[in-house]
């Protein structure tokens, strides 16, 4: 999973970056100038820890998920859209985190003058409508050239594909975010290479200063979630030692680490679990889409398995952790035998059994 951190400048994108990855990338970017920092992080599950503890493998290895500090947006809007390097960067990501600026700081003037989280919640959101539409329209005018001169793909896909995009353009056109239309997993498949950035998934990030509370934002639109973060505190509580960040956290009221919450987030925004596989040399988390197939999971281990897979040997990480392993799973009847039709589950524990 990778997962852009975005904002306008001076809104704190590296410092949340930092309370994220544990960090100490300079925050001093450049406004309006392209720079990217990049870290992978092991994604926090406690089941991991426990399965390690029951098989004592070589080797314990976490789900990851890579954060990118991108700078570069500073909500002009431009009427040949997002510059190439750039654009390259956010189609990327698989959703991102927007860091909207809440706190005030006369040390650090905001580009637009004041503090108006909304305001700037709208900019970037017009920003990309505006360089989705750009995409779309270019794209439709492929696809009547494609039309006209004929003698290229079947009609019928052609056709399709002109109207899924005229629906875009004219959703587009009433300004309005690409997420908020319900598609088919079809339609979805046809726009999965396009990288249309009002489509993915956002978190959005009220920054805000240790003596302040959050305040009310409407943004009620599909696959997006409004978050308060102190990032300027967290940074320097990931710094801390666990016991200290326990003892700081609990001390500023704050539940859960920016750093658990922003993934647990992404994984409902993304439609994401996780499936374990588990032995005396490795215990492994893996990430899936929800409603993923056995055989696609397979495929996420190794190509292999998804091509000769024969069926994969499930139970539930409940079971296994409350009988205390394989053997006794299997003579309780709760170690099952799954085919290429199962539907893997959050939190299966998975061997897969496979011929080339």
């Amino acid at each position: 999973m990778r997962l852009g951190i975005i904002g306008l400048p001076q809104s704190g994108k590296t410092t949340l970056f930092n309370a994220l990855t544990r960090g100490n990338a300079p925050t001093g970017m450049s406004a309006g100038k392209l720079e990217v920092h990049t870290a992978v992080v092991d994604v926090p599950d406690e089941r991991v820890d426990r399965l390690s503890g029951l098989f004592t493998p070589k080797k314990t290895t976490y789900a990851k998920v890579t954060y990118a500090d991108i700078a570069g947006l500073d909500g002009s809007r431009s009427k040949e859209g997002i510059s190439g390097t750039l654009l390259n960067q956010l189609t990327q990501m698989d959703g991102l985190i927007h860091v909207v600026r809440v706190f005030d700081d006369e040390n650090v003037p905001h580009v637009s003058g004041s503090i108006d989280p909304a305001r700037d919640i709208k900019i970037m959101d017009d920003e990309f409508i505006l360089n989705d539409l750009i995409a779309v329209e270019r794209k439709l005018d492929r696809l009547r050239e494609e039309k006209t001169k004929g003698g290229g793909r079947d009609k019928t896909t052609v056709g399709y594909e002109t109207s899924l995009f005229e629906r875009l353009k004219h959703s587009l056109d009433d300004e309005n975010l690409l997420r908020d239309i319900e598609l088919s997993t079809e339609e979805e498949k046809a726009l999965s290479g396009f990288g249309l950035l009002s489509r993915k998934p956002v978190v959005v990030v009220l920054n805000l200063s240790e003596s302040q509370s959050a305040p009310t934002i409407a943004y009620e639109h599909k696959r997006s979630r409004v978050v308060p973060v102190y990032s300027k505190l967290e940074m320097e509580i990931s710094q801390l030692s666990p016991q200290d960040a326990s003892d700081f956290l609990a001390e500023y009221h704050i539940e859960e680490p920016s750093l658990n919450k922003m993934i647990r987030i992404s994984y409902e925004l993304l439609g994401l679990e996780s499936f374990f596989t588990g032995g005396k040399d490795e215990v492994r988390a893996w990430t899936i889409h929800q409603g993923a197939l056995a055989p696609e999971a397979a495929g996420e281990i190794h190509t292999d398995m998804q091509k000769g897979f024969i069926r994969a040997e499930v139970v539930t990480y409940e079971d296994l952790i409350s009988l205390g392993g394989f053997a006794e799973a299997r003579m309780k009847g709760k170690l099952r035998l799954e085919g290429k039709d199962y539907i893997v589950k959050d939190g299966d524990i998975l061997t897969i059994r496979f011929n080339l």
